[in-house]
């Protein structure tokens, strides 16, 4: 074969196998995005400093994802092809498609099950992230197949980029559009409203902190931990409270706004926000900048103590 035919094949396959990688890599996000949408969240505002950052670094988040395309590709994709064509031509007589997942799936096993074992996930999630992690492989492997076969018409880089890109915007808007709706039905995580009523009741920290809210109004603070800017240092300061006073529970404008706001002299105590789960619902402060998702929660005293909150617990 002419030193520049392999050239050009070379360039095709690597431009399809990025490409379809690009793709993948833009519905993963949507999927994750999706999924972290599910999880238990206090639901912090996004910060617009951290908004314009990222708009700004996504320029060099481009091209190192271009760099790590090209290296999976090299490095992945095309000696999958190699060894799944020579697998076929062995066993099979020709290069039948099927080895291609069939390869992916067997190489990708150790990994998975090892990922599996150090992040202690059960079978269905190894299982889950083993198959994942096949297609993904799989995918463009399986569209960069199409150039090396020769019985059908050749097919440049560039012809076979503008393909994936009119298919894979495709999948990209339907992944999007599929995950609004998904969204809009409610499969995202809410806060649940305990009311007044579910309110009401012994709090903890876990670590000595409690916070009694009594169903007639009146509240009060054992050791429970609160927090202030130091006006001189302008760091967080942590104090703790002791004392009696009033509490009242504010519905607001829907789960994500509802408040226990609690009034105690000497106490920076004022106002705790709610998330957790019907069941095992939670009571929580931001510890300092908000942005930093340090939190101090508080739970019913029986669920605290059996899963020991710590203070400035990441979310």
């Amino acid at each position: 074969m002419p030193q520049a035919r392999v050239r050009d094949r070379f360039g095709a396959v690597l431009t399809a196998s990025m490409s379809v990688l690009a793709v993948e890599t833009a519905i993963g996000a949507i999927v994750y995005f999706v999924w972290r949408q599910t999880l238990e969240s206090p639901g912090f505002l996004y910060d617009p400093l951290g908004v314009i950052l990222l708009i700004l670094i996504s320029p060099f988040k481009a091209v190192a994802g271009a760099v790590l395309a090209a290296m999976l590709s090299i490095g992945v994709v095309m000696p999958l092809l190699v060894v799944a064509g020579w697998l076929g031509r062995r066993f099979s007589r020709r290069e039948a498609w099927w080895w291609v997942p069939a390869l992916a799936a067997a190489g990708s096993a150790p990994s998975a099950v090892a990922t599996a074992v150090i992040v202690d996930a059960d079978a269905l999630m190894g299982c889950g992230g083993w198959l994942v992690v096949t297609a993904a492989l799989a995918a463009p492997a399986l569209v960069a197949r199409r150039l090396l076969l020769p019985d059908r018409p050749p097919l440049s880089g560039g012809v076979m980029f503008g393909r994936v890109a009119q298919y894979g915007t495709l999948a990209v808007a339907t992944a999007g559009v599929l995950a609004g709706i998904g969204l809009y039905a409610g499969i995202g995580y809410e806060p649940p409203r305990p009311g007044a009523e579910g309110s009401a009741g012994t709090w903890s920290d876990g670590k000595g902190g409690i916070l009694v809210l009594a169903a007639n109004g009146r509240a009060t603070a054992t050791r429970v931990e609160s927090f202030e800017l130091d006006d001189d240092s302008f760091e967080t300061v942590m104090h703790k409270c002791t004392g009696t006073g009033t509490w009242k529970y504010d519905p607001g404008a829907g789960p994500w706004s509802q408040e226990v706001v609690v009034l105690i002299d000497d106490c920076c105590l004022d106002t705790w926000e709610v998330f957790g789960t019907l069941e095992r619902p939670k009571l929580f402060v931001s510890i300092g900048d908000p942005d930093s998702w340090s939190l101090y929660i508080l739970q019913r005293r029986d669920q605290a103590l059996a899963s020991g909150s710590r203070q400035g617990e990441p979310v």
